[in-house]
């Protein structure tokens, strides 16, 4: 296992979470595409030991880390199993130790929207978009769910219009911004159900 990644005082990075359950072409078009749209310096893959919300577990994790890496190959773009490092096992408490971890870094949650329509669900869901600003990346099946979703009515005043996404990362929280666009259709449980994956 490498060491934590390396972040200086005002920089922005994504953080995109999953059990990356196997890695696949729509985690990197996601990720490009954050990194665009939401001008950011770096992504970070945060590769989790475990997802507390499925009753499946994931396969190993250094074995999807060794998956991810060769996969994800972009000089801005850190693979990182830095929730099994920090011994997070909620996306709260991950957002809450990188931010006393790495003082003056921008961290942006980035989220599919198939995560935003049941993010309420979540542990502590308000304290994350309290936190960090929001970066959700829609897939066109997913569209009507997640703008119809709880955290998008509660949070409705703090969306920034996705024509100035570029800025999402400099907003105060609560902040999130909804990007459209056509992405892979592929996903981890196709993959798996293909027999594909371990």
């Amino acid at each position: 296992m490498q060491g934590y990644p390396i972040a200086r005082a005002g920089q922005t990075i994504g953080l995109l979470g999953g059990s990356f359950d196997p890695p696949h072409s729509g985690h990197v078009h996601i990720t490009q595409t954050a990194l665009k749209r939401f001008a950011l310096d770096r992504v970070w893959w945060l590769v989790s030991p475990a997802n507390p919300l499925k009753q499946r577990q994931p396969a190993p994790l250094a074995e999807r880390m060794q998956a991810a890496r060769a996969l994800m190959r972009h000089p801005r773009v850190s693979v990182t199993d830095i929730e099994a490092r920090l011994g997070t096992r909620y996306t709260a408490e991950t957002v809450a130790a990188l931010r006393a971890r790495y003082p003056g870094v921008r961290f942006v949650w980035l989220m599919g929207a198939d995560n935003l329509a049941q993010f309420h669900r979540w542990q502590d869901w308000r304290q994350i978009m309290e936190s960090v600003p929001v970066g959700v990346l829609a897939r066109q099946d997913d569209r009507i769910s997640a703008r119809m979703s709880r955290a998008a009515r509660i949070y409705r005043a703090s969306r920034l219009n996705g024509r100035a996404s570029e800025l999402i990362a400099r907003m105060e929280p609560p902040a999130w911004c909804y990007i459209n666009l056509p992405l892979s259709d592929e996903s981890s449980t196709a993959i798996r159900a293909r027999g594909e994956w371990l």
